[in-house]
């Protein structure tokens, strides 16, 4: 109730994240379940965003997703490890 729950800002994509996000900003923590499972089948109701209109969508989601949160890009994750880079999605070791 604190957070509103998901947005409509975030319709299709990053609501989940947003979410996450929202909770920690009100002073909670997201933990980490590592027993809990469960399977999301990424864009298995909605399909792919193949379509101008959809992939317009995105872009405008991920805009406004980097607009909200500017200030967190910009600080940093502080749970992720600083030796590590950011710029690949791969983890590699950050090049000094």
């Amino acid at each position: 109730e604190k957070v509103a729950g998901f947005g409509e800002d975030f319709a299709v994509a990053f609501n989940d994240i947003d979410f996450c996000l929202k909770i920690r900003q009100a002073g909670y923590l997201v933990v980490y379940a590592a027993y809990g499972c469960f399977h999301h089948y990424e864009s298995k109701s909605r399909g792919l965003d193949q379509t101008p209109e959809q992939r317009a969508r995105y872009m405008e989601e991920l805009s406004n997703f980097n607009k909200k949160w500017k200030q967190l890009f910009e600080d940093g994750d502080p749970y992720y490890n600083s030796n590590l880079t950011i710029t690949n999605t791969n983890y590699d070791l950050k090049r000094l």
